[in-house]
């Protein structure tokens, strides 16, 4: 692969627009204000700027957009669209490179949009859900995702049901898998440079599983150089904006960063089950371990405590860290480490190891992980009072 520089214009542009998303933001009063409630959710000293994630999108658009200029038969995919388009064959669209690309930018957009909405005016739960089931949709119909349902299908040993079955599962797979990552990834910006930095290790793991199917996967699929496309982008997209969220945050990436990121993360997803082997699908779930592991902890223990699993409290991992003593910045750089090595698990993982396999691993290493939990009081942990105020614990929406 030699579009390395993909990731590089991604960076350059995130990196120049978020300090001018950040002033936007501060002249508009679009900022995060401390509050200083009987969680901590809010707990930094000033108010912040929002706006971050406008400019990781940004980013992500323009390392879009280089790769577009580059990418493999790009003349003939230009051709073969228009071609498709004047002649109403919508089948030849779904497989087209340019079209699925098209389809991801204007989805990511969308989802950003919506998660700025949400940033300004505090929109309801629903919708935003709203929202990121049109993300669904415009991904699907950018032919992204449409075989999902037959991955699965095919992995359980079903039979295949007709075309139109297929595709609702599909629209219905790509739906839930949406909401859960964006929902996922929101819910782990909570600490300055966290969630930009593990799903940055999240994007750099998806580019080595991506640049292994292109070049050893011995798969015809024309979603090989747009996965790592994809990858590049937002992982420089990401690095561009990092400098600048890094305990303690000059800017946040607010809502619009986190779905954002959740997108990506579930599009990523969506084209590895392109396929049909389910390895390289659980290999992604991996990859992207540690916030699903937040959540679910965040989840487990709300339900425990008979509170709306939707309602914000200090339930995630790394609140209760900080709770134990441990800074900010260590409970950050703790969560790179445990990123990259669930990154690095999932990648050798599909590498080295049979679909079977690997699942029985990641089956006992829950085990372990949720023991744990159980034995540190993570679970049901008596009521600790947040650490406030601490400069450097920003902490967005969760």
């Amino acid at each position: 692969q030699d579009n390395w520089w993909v990731g590089v214009v991604a960076l350059l542009a995130s990196l120049a627009a978020t300090p001018i998303m950040r002033l936007i933001a501060y002249r508009t009063k679009l900022v995060d204000r401390p509050n200083f409630d009987k969680f901590g959710l809010k707990p930094h000293a000033r108010p912040v700027a929002y706006l971050g994630g406008v400019a990781m999108c940004f980013g992500l658009l323009a390392g879009l957009a280089g790769y577009a200029a580059v990418m493999p038969n790009r003349v003939s995919n230009w051709n073969n669209l228009c071609e498709a388009l004047a002649s109403g064959r919508f089948v030849l669209l779904m497989r087209n490179p340019l079209w699925n690309l098209m389809a991801i930018a204007l989805a990511s957009v969308l989802i950003t949009i919506v998660g700025l909405l949400d940033d300004a005016l505090e929109i309801k739960p629903r919708v935003k859900v709203l929202g990121q089931v049109s993300a669904a949709a415009v991904l699907l119909a950018g032919g992204v995702g449409h075989g999902m349902a037959g991955m699965f299908l095919r992995h359980l040993h079903i039979s295949m049901p007709p075309v139109w079955v297929l595709t609702s599962l599909s629209f219905l797979i790509c739906i839930i898998m949406v909401i859960a990552a964006c929902n996922a990834t929101n819910l782990l910006d909570g600490l300055d440079g966290l969630c930009g930095g593990v799903t940055g290790i999240v994007a750099l793991g998806f580019l080595a599983l991506a640049v292994y199917l292109a070049t050893y996967g011995h798969f015809e699929d024309d979603a090989d150089p747009l996965r790592v496309g994809l990858s590049l982008a937002m992982a420089g997209a990401v690095l561009g904006f990092l400098p600048y969220n890094i305990p303690p945050a000059s800017i946040f990436m607010g809502d619009a960063g986190s779905m954002l990121l959740g997108f990506f993360v579930a599009t990523m997803m969506a084209l590895f089950c392109t396929e049909g082997h389910a390895r390289f699908f659980v290999a992604a779930c991996a990859v992207f371990a540690l916030p699903i592991l937040d959540t679910a902890l965040a989840v487990v223990r709300r339900v425990l405590a008979g509170r709306n699993i939707f309602t914000g409290d200090r339930s995630h991992l790394y609140d209760q860290l900080v709770d134990r003593g441990m800074t900010v910045k260590q409970v950050v750089g703790l969560f790179y480490v445990l990123a990259a090595a669930t990154a690095l698990m999932g990648v050798l993982a599909a590498i080295m190891l049979r679909g079977r396999q690997a699942v029985a691993i990641y089956a006992i290493l829950l085990v372990v992980i949720w023991t744990i939990f159980y034995v540190l009081g993570m679970i049901t942990p008596s009521p600790r009072g947040p650490k406030l105020p601490d400069k450097d614990a920003g902490s967005e929406d969760r």
